[in-house]
């Protein structure tokens, strides 16, 4: 079989670049498509987002568990997964920016709920499989750190191509086009699309369990051995914040640019210097984790993330030149754990592993994802909750000072807290530093070969 190399890289790279399409028209515009083309009430889309997130958290535990009872065929245990459900998953990304003629506001209300609950679900068939599938391309650490840096190159292209190009596809004269809403998420299906079948083809499962490693267990066992589990409990803690804050903002800052400076086609400008400055990270984070560790790095990058949002609130009156130079910093110093969280699952999975002797790679990352959904749901539900409460109005054409001033507040002060909030938490409560990391390799490894020794068997 080939070594793990750069054909590892890029076929996982594509993986995350055809999730992220339409995760990143759905963290930008979905609000604004509900709200401003459907006109549904903020309240009523929060609702929706955090019902719909809720589901999806059960979906991902569900999916995760029926992955880990499947064996391994000749193609691997995850990769046909990405085959088979990649299709469904684009067409019902199209759905969602259908809106159709002559039909009532709670026609719309209930197509909204289908089809947002339909993608949801689909996303978690491939996501699962893809995002358990790292654990198996190999088990090197700083390997694994250097996949985790390529899946991210891979979404950072999807952003930078949405954030890019979307404003002046979705926008007509700064407002909201329905026909080219659909236009656009048309396009962005078949690029998905496309991206699914290179992770696919290009991917490769290498690490083999023996028949002890892969013991089928009940959900039971696997949770009592996930509360043995500090560096997963803590992650999930972690990582639940971090997509409270990140969905939130995603969900806001459209509106920021849109209403509070006037001109949504920035979007296009502000994605772009922060998608180049994501790509000026990248090479940074694997000899940065290699030399100090993925916790140090970590932990450190998000609270210098969180300083710089909180001290743009205090700075008023600031101009859109400012804003994007200061938010395209914090968004630097976010990259860093950002990229190097897929790392941590991966540490966390084989973690469990040496607690139980029981390999579960689809049941904890799915727990995992699990956290994120939650997060994304209360972001959703906060972000519709929010924009009530500070008073926008899709109906106005301008909107009052102080629902701007609350626009604002979202976008700076929420934030800054939030993300010093996730870097504590690693700095103080992560257990795996960059010594323990290596040495959880190397036990790993003897613990594996002792079946195998006892059995008689080659190791």
């Amino acid at each position: 079989m080939q070594q793990f190399g750069l054909k590892d890289k890029i076929g996982y790279m594509f993986g995350d670049f055809g999730n992220d399409f339409f995760f990143a028209i759905v963290t930008y515009y979905l609000m604004v498509f509900y709200t401003d083309i459907l006109h549904i009430s903020p309240a009523t889309v929060g609702v929706l987002f955090l019902t719909a997130r809720l589901w999806d958290a059960v979906a991902d535990v569900t999916w995760g568990r029926f992955i880990d009872s499947r064996k391994a065929g000749i193609n691997g245990k995850f990769r046909p997964w990405i085959l088979r459900m990649s299709i469904p998953l684009v067409i019902s990304g199209v759905l969602m920016f259908v809106k159709i003629p002559g039909v009532s506001d709670g026609f719309h209300l209930a197509w909204a709920f289908v089809t947002y609950i339909l993608w949801g679900t689909l996303y978690s068939t491939v996501n699962i499989p893809y995002g358990s599938m790292a654990s198996v391309v190999t088990d090197n650490p700083n390997e694994r750190t250097s996949l985790a840096t390529w899946r991210t190159a891979g979404a950072n292209f999807a952003w930078l191509i949405i954030g890019a190009a979307s404003p002046f596809i979705f926008f007509v004269n700064n407002q909201a086009n329905a026909n080219r809403f659909l236009m656009g998420a048309v396009i962005f299906a078949i690029l998905s699309l496309a991206c699914y079948m290179a992770c696919y083809k290009l991917s490769t499962e290498r690490i083999e369990m023996n028949a002890k490693t892969q013991e089928k267990v009940n959900l039971g066992k696997t949770l009592k051995g996930v509360l043995k589990n500090k560096a997963l409990l803590v992650l999930l803690l972690a990582a639940l914040v971090l997509l409270v804050v990140t969905m939130l903002q995603g969900t806001v800052q459209t509106y920021l640019l849109k209403d509070y400076f006037g001109s949504a086609t920035t979007l296009s400008i502000m994605t772009t210097v922060q998608t180049v400055l994501a790509f000026v990270a990248i090479p940074l984070i694997t000899p940065l984790a290699k030399k100090f560790g993925k916790k140090e790095m970590s932990g450190i990058s998000m609270v210098i993330s969180g300083v710089v949002y909180t001290a743009m609130y205090f700075m008023p009156n600031m101009g859109l030149t400012t804003f994007i130079v200061l938010s395209s910093l914090a968004y630097f110093a976010l990259c860093f754990f950002n990229t190097a969280i897929w790392a941590f699952v991966t540490d966390c999975i084989d973690y469990q592993e040496l607690l139980t002797g029981i390999r579960e790679d689809g049941t904890i990352y799915s727990i995992y994802s699990f956290s994120r959904k939650v997060g994304q749901a209360v972001a959703g539900g906060l972000g519709g909750f929010a924009l009530s409460a500070v008073g926008y109005d899709a109906t106005l054409k301008a909107q009052t000072a102080s629902t701007l001033h609350g626009i604002f507040s979202l976008n700076t002060i929420i934030m800054g807290v939030g993300y010093a909030v996730v870097g504590l938490i690693i700095l103080f409560l992560y257990p795996l530093n960059k010594k323990r990391t290596l040495q959880l390799t190397v036990d790993l490894t003897e613990k594996r070969k002792a079946p195998l020794e006892s059995s008689g068997k080659p190791a």
